[in-house]
């Protein structure tokens, strides 16, 4: 675990109610430059306005959750997931629920909060290639991606259904307002075309960036904020929002967490415009909330490039959190039975 610790008072100082600096939360993310922007975004404001300690952990998703939640050993306090995985948590009744007269959800969309989870990005997987390999003639679609014959070269995706069988339908020639509910036959098959030519199956964020970055891969589905932070460092890479899968990763509480009370308090400042405003500026990946646009805090050049952006969402598919809600068991079942053929 990373530390946190800011005792200085800032205006934030509002949000601050009965938290003390003999409290401490552990916030739990995904890891490498996505978490990084969180700390300096996030937890360090919360930190210093509520005179806390934060301690950091890592999980991969909903599963870490679920286990400490049933064991009744729940050591984490507030964790990041993604939106599939909130939406399953909740069904599942393992998190807490949120107080909302502590917490604002003004600006957010109705789709992106719940009674047991708030979003607090925007993000979007997306088709990114090496430049230097494929110059002027890059690949701009999925169906590109499975082109191995005019786009060679070593290819990656996760290994997870959610997002990757939606990618597939779009390789497929599947328009977009007919994605949901999943033909799942379809899906697989058109996986199955590809299969042997993926060279890596990620499993996280941040090895999915070192693919890149280190050129073991030549065409990835990545998040788009791992990526821009890999261009940012001078790797010769890029992307395209079109056929992009807009996700939103949603901070909660879990059932049991220790310091639920601090915790809440520490949600509250995580969601507020002017946190949210800040990720822009660390990470690319797009505020839930309409009014951290309004700040001046982001710029129109980060506006242009944000993935919930109206322009840019206009190109993608939206993620329907629902059907993962009430299908992912199964069909993880019939993923994980898929990736070991």
């Amino acid at each position: 675990m990373t530390r946190t610790k800011l005792v200085a008072t800032t205006a934030l100082t509002l949000f601050a109610t009965s938290a003390s600096a003999q409290d401490t939360i552990t916030f739990t993310s995904f890891g490498g430059a996505f978490q990084e922007a969180q700390r300096k975004a996030l937890l360090d404001p919360a930190a210093e306005a509520l005179n806390i300690t934060i301690l950091e952990d890592t999980l991969t998703g909903i599963a870490e959750v679920r286990a400490q939640v049933l064991a009744g050993a729940v050591t984490w306090d507030i964790v990041d997931l993604g939106l599939a995985d909130c939406a399953a948590a909740q069904a599942e009744g393992i998190l807490e629920p949120l107080d909302y007269s502590q917490i604002s959800v003004e600006g957010f969309e109705e789709a992106a909060y719940s009674d047991a989870w708030a979003g607090i990005i925007y993000f979007s997987t997306v088709l990114a290639f090496d430049t230097d390999l494929f110059g002027d003639n890059p690949p701009q679609s999925w169906a590109d991606f499975w082109d191995v014959e005019n786009f060679p070269g070593a290819r990656s995706l996760r290994n997870n259904p959610v997002g990757t069988l939606e990618i597939a339908l779009l390789a497929d020639g599947v328009p977009v307002d007919e994605i949901y509910p999943l033909d799942l036959d379809r899906a697989f098959a058109k996986m199955a075309e590809i299969q042997p030519h993926i060279d890596v199956w990620w499993t996280s964020g941040a090895q999915s960036a070192q693919l890149i970055a280190d050129g073991e891969v030549d065409m990835i589905a990545i998040w788009n904020g791992r990526l821009d932070a890999v261009v940012a460092d001078g790797i010769a890479a890029d992307y395209t929002y079109n056929q992009g899968i807009a996700q939103l990763d949603c901070l909660a509480i879990p059932r049991g967490a220790p310091n639920k009370d601090v915790a809440m308090q520490a949600l509250a400042i995580m969601l507020a415009p002017e946190q949210q405003a800040q990720m822009p500026q660390y990470i690319n990946y797009g505020p839930t909330t309409s009014l951290a646009f309004d700040l001046g805090i982001i710029t129109d050049e980060q506006t242009a490039i944000s993935p919930s952006a109206p322009e840019n969402l206009a190109n993608q598919l939206i993620m329907n959190a629902d059907y993962w809600a009430e299908n992912r068991q199964a069909v993880q079942e019939r993923w994980d039975a898929f990736i070991t053929q």
